[in-house]
């Protein structure tokens, strides 16, 4: 008997599938299509993404009759659709109607159909076209048996992340308005003093649009915000229509990982289960680490639910300058990775490979050869595999490490103006994310002003802009026994971008026992030296002039005119790291954090090879993952069975290049 609980109530087993497009083929296609989706093992077919215009040929005239024909041919095969809303690609009546729907770059140029997400987020004409459209159909197919799963629009602000024609101006003001009240306080906000900037009056302020120098940075600060916010009432505007049809059918959109533009951590607020979008490229030796990355942070996102792989390429894509392929067995250890790290579903883009339009060399789970390719194969034998697995649904990830990020301070860090432009966020998350993943310890992300109680280290690799709240958090964190470790050029300004005065960083000097006078960006390629623990490793990047205030250092710089002064400190159980370590640095000091914090794998397995437990209070599973093309070999200890092919495994599992297992405990 089954324990799972699944993740979409009509659909009690992991989801598997992907984007199908019929409207794309004859329809003496769609016979054939079902038959192959029933002999993959499809449950869950995304329907409708991109077929607004044939949904709605001219304004207010409606053809549903072909999906009607669709939804009805896989409800009779068992088959169930998460319907999209069909908004993320207007048809082009829309800009020829109404061109002011249109968006509108900083530097004034328009950009015009022919591509998709050709939409302005404030435009009035396409929201209320759009509403219109969502709907039809949330009353045409409320009740419709293949409906499982509502999918809102597509891959939000991935094109067009901003607008700023004039009714963006507008609507921006109106929401600065909101959130300021008066002109002044705005002014306050802005620091507008600094060269001239006073407003006013409200007319008077518009977007960061293409200026003489650089813009200023709390009112870049406040249009990311602003942006976010706007396209999230996109979102919010379909999901109120959605849920007054169809209450009981859950609703969400595709995320697409670490994506600077929206804050998801606001926006996974608003979905009912967090799905995503993910591309690793296969020439990317990084690959894996980055999957796996982008997965901890869906589950975060979720609060630690299981969540939805949405897409992902069966082989190699379309849009890169060189499309390299999936070596076999790489699209499953990659799906297994994403099922390992939470996901309870396993979806693609897409179906079937399209023969037209910029995608059509973008892999497909039928390729353009058909059946007989190692692809197709590798679906089927994919689809199979996970038939059985319908206990693992429901299960959770555990982590006892969590890498604290946050959107606005990751806005605030990449403005103009900064002492070093080489400070990428995802960059420095994925430095310190790296040697955890390594060494099989299990990470989840979190914001940091959220509940840290159920970690005992927390990490964080930059919060330029930390609010007075994250602040006392973290030092509550703290003086709660937890580790809590800080990079360079964190709490330096408050959260409307204004520096926090007093010695960096102010909003944490305290809790770390430091001050840091100055920091020394590096030049281009200059590298320095660091002593920890009795060994030399390199740094770059940055580095920090840094001065104790009760901290103690755990490592120094070694050569320069920082020589013999702290490059990494500790106060207590808080520490900090004033410069950017290399590989073997950082190696070096996560073994020292995990020492200190007791931190221990799920088992000891050999290099390249990723261990990670999805359980419940009444079972439990064991994901080993060889990201290696060379056999390994794995010492589990007690008696496991092998969920996959049912052998019972005494102490050890051999895994082939690229191999997995999933190891039901005793």
């Amino acid at each position: 008997m089954s324990t799972s609980t699944s993740l979409l109530p009509a659909v009690p087993r992991v989801l598997f599938g992907g984007d199908y497009n019929p409207e794309q083929w004859p329809e003496d296609v769609w016979v054939e299509d079902v038959r192959l989706m029933r002999e993959a093992g499809v449950n869950l077919a995304t329907v409708g993404v991109f077929s607004w215009a044939l949904l709605e040929p001219q304004p207010g005239v409606y053809d549903f009759g072909w999906l009607d024909r669709v939804l009805d041919l896989l409800a009779e095969n068992e088959i169930f659709a998460s319907l999209a809303t069909a908004t993320a690609s207007p048809p082009p009546w829309l800009a020829r109607h109404h061109p002011e729907s249109l968006p509108v770059t900083a530097d004034g140029t328009t950009l015009w159909p022919g591509s998709r997400q050709h939409y302005c987020p404030s435009s009035t004409a396409y929201r209320n076209a759009s509403r219109e459209l969502v709907e039809r159909l949330a009353e045409r197919y409320a009740r419709h048996p293949a409906l499982a799963l509502w999918h809102v629009n597509n891959e939000y602000a991935c094109h067009v992340p901003a607008c700023f024609c004039d009714r963006s101006a507008a609507h921006f003001r109106e929401w600065l308005e909101q959130r300021y009240e008066t002109v002044d306080r705005l002014n306050s906000a802005w620091g507008t003093a600094f060269w001239s900037q006073r407003y006013g009056d409200w007319e008077e302020v518009n977007p960061p649009r293409t200026a003489p120098a650089f813009a200023n940075p709390s009112q870049q600060l406040d249009w990311h915000r602003f942006c976010s916010d706007a396209i999230l009432e996109l979102y919010l505007g379909e999901r109120a229509i959605l849920e007054r049809h169809t209450p009981d059918v859950p609703i969400t959109t595709n995320f697409m990982g670490f994506f600077k533009h929206m804050n998801y951590w606001t926006w996974a607020e608003h979905v009912d289960l967090v799905a995503d979008d993910i591309y690793p490229d296969p020439a990317d030796p990084d690959g894996a680490q980055w999957r796996s990355r982008v997965a901890d942070l869906m589950r975060s996102l979720g609060g630690g639910k299981p969540w939805l792989l949405m897409e992902q390429a069966p082989n190699h894509v379309n849009w890169r300058q060189r499309n390299a392929p999936k070596a076999p067995g790489e699209m499953r250890l990659g799906s297994y990775q994403s099922l390992a790290r939470g996901a309870d579903g396993i979806q693609f883009f897409q179906w079937r490979a399209s023969f037209a339009g910029a995608e059509k060399f973008h892999s497909a789970m039928v390729p353009h050869a058909g059946t007989a390719t190692r692809t197709w194969e590798e679906i089927v034998d994919l689809g199979g595999e996970l038939a059985k697995l319908t206990d693992v649904c429901g299960t959770r990830v555990a982590a006892e490490v969590a890498i604290a990020i946050d959107w606005e301070s990751w806005w605030a860090l990449e403005t103009a103006g900064m002492p070093s432009h080489d400070l990428q966020l995802s960059d420095l998350v994925g430095r310190w994310y790296r040697p955890f993943w390594e060494r099989n310890l299990t990470t989840d992300f979190a914001h940091p002003e959220a509940d840290l109680s159920g970690y005992k280290l927390v990490v964080v690799p930059n919060l330029y802009l930390l609010r007075d709240a994250g602040a006392e958090n973290l030092t509550r964190f703290v003086a709660d026994g937890g580790t809590l470790v800080v990079s360079f050029f964190s709490g330096i300004v408050d959260e409307n971008d204004h520096v926090r005065l007093g010695g960096y960083p102010a909003a944490l000097r305290a809790l770390l026992g430091l001050v840091v006078p100055e920091f020394c960006p590096h030049g281009e390629g200059e590298s320095g030296s660091v002593i920890l623990d009795g060994q030399a490793y390199s740094c770059e990047l940055w580095s920090d002039s840094v001065e104790l205030e009760g901290a103690e250092p755990v490592a120094t710089f070694d050569g320069g005119w920082l020589a013999g002064r702290p490059a990494v400190t500790r106060r207590s159980t808080a520490w900090y790291v004033g410069t950017q370590l290399d590989r073997e640095g950082m190696d070096a000091l996560v073994a020292l954090l995990a020492t200190e914090t007791g931190l221990k794998p799920e088992l000891d397995a050999p290099e390249g090879v990723e261990v990670v437990r999805r359980s419940a209070e009444d079972r439990s599973f064991l994901f080993l993952l060889n990201h290696t093309q060379e056999t390994a070999e794995v010492t589990v200890g007690a008696e496991t069975q092998s969920v996959l092919d049912g052998d019972e495994h005494l102490g050890t599992v051999v895994l082939p290049p690229f191999g997995v297992a999933v190891l039901r405990d005793p």
